[in-house]
């Protein structure tokens, strides 16, 4: 029997996942600043958000909801702000184009604010605030996207998972702390994985279409997610919605397009929030680094650190699913 997964190196991947990125259309710098956020969220972060998710971006370049040529526009209204339109194109390479001068604001002023909006789905949210930290800056993201989830059990759907992610650079692992987490109870590609996989979800992901909670996944695809922890939940997403929507100008999920079928892209928003460890606090990384070695021994779950393990980004293996790389190598003509 045919192993579930395979091992490639990390060149392998990109070398592929890139060729498919452009047979579906997408120019060679688009593709290349997806294909780098796919590896990363596979390598470092949430694995489901990396290729399997990539797949739904190859679809969206072949039906129009994603504009594979799109070249974002960047303006600078303030010292410390940079606002992109992505032009119906993907998040990742706005993100990309603004980079260095988000980090050079970020240093120069304390903080720096990278908001954008007119995108397709932002992928995995952890991907921008790592690669922050990396750099010895600390961060905060938020996105928002097309309604998913209602506010309680009953309602109909208003946001969409609004995620929101933090990272900070924690020295001695190369490996920084990374917390990325939705306002849902549960990922929405968990409840299509398990709704193509026919298994039943725990109670309190989500309810059907008549509003009632369910553990059936198809069910749930025809109904909305829940959030987490009641009213809890739903008043975070409301702060992503303003923070991610409302600052960059992107449409609330109440008005997003559908980021699985149609031709118009979703008007994703994101918005990234730089902070520089301050001048006279130096050492910000090995602090931290400490402090979570104390909460490792008292048996606490870091999130995205693995201390005295680093792991170089542009090197090792990466695991892919054969049912996933079978469709990439389709997709890309191998």
């Amino acid at each position: 029997m045919a192993e579930s997964s395979v091992t490639l190196s990390a060149a392998d991947a990109r070398e592929l996942a890139t060729a498919a990125c452009r047979a579906a259309g997408a120019s060679p710098a688009v593709a290349d600043s997806l294909v780098e956020a796919s590896l990363s969220a596979t390598r470092f972060g949430r694995s489901e958000l990396g290729f399997p998710h990539l797949l739904t971006y190859l679809a969206s370049f072949r039906e129009g909801r994603i504009d594979g040529s799109a070249e974002p526009r960047i303006e600078r209204p303030l010292p410390a702000t940079i606002v992109a339109d992505a032009q119906g194109g993907i998040a990742q390479l706005g993100f990309d184009r603004a980079y260095d001068e988000l980090v050079k604001a970020a240093r120069a002023s304390g903080i720096a604010l990278f908001t954008q909006r007119n995108s397709y789905t932002s992928g995995e949210l952890g991907y921008y605030v790592r690669r922050l930290a990396r750099d010895g800056l600390a961060a905060l993201a938020a996105t928002s996207g097309p309604a998913l989830m209602a506010a309680s059990a009953g309602g109909p759907r208003v946001y969409c998972t609004n995620p929101i992610a933090f990272a900070a650079p924690a020295a001695p692992a190369e490996d920084p702390l990374v917390i990325d987490q939705a306002s849902s109870a549960t990922a929405f590609i968990n409840v299509v994985r398990a709704a193509s996989c026919k298994r039943e979800i725990p109670e309190g992901w989500a309810t059907d279409a008549q509003g009632n909670v369910t553990t059936d996944a198809q069910k749930a695809l025809e109904g909305a997610l829940l959030p987490f922890g009641g009213y809890k939940g739903a008043n975070m997403a409301l702060m992503v919605e303003i923070l991610a929507a409302g600052i960059s100008g992107a449409a609330w999920a109440l008005d997003a397009k559908d980021y699985k079928s149609g031709r118009e892209c979703p008007d994703t928003g994101l918005t990234v929030i730089a902070l520089a460890p301050p001048a006279a606090r130096p050492g910000l990384a090995e602090r931290i680094g400490a402090h979570l070695r104390r909460l490792r021994d008292c048996g606490v779950y870091i999130p995205g650190w693995r201390a005295g393990r680093p792991a170089a980004p542009e090197a090792g293996l990466v695991r892919v699913e054969r049912e996933i790389l079978d469709e990439m190598r389709r997709l890309a003509g191998a």
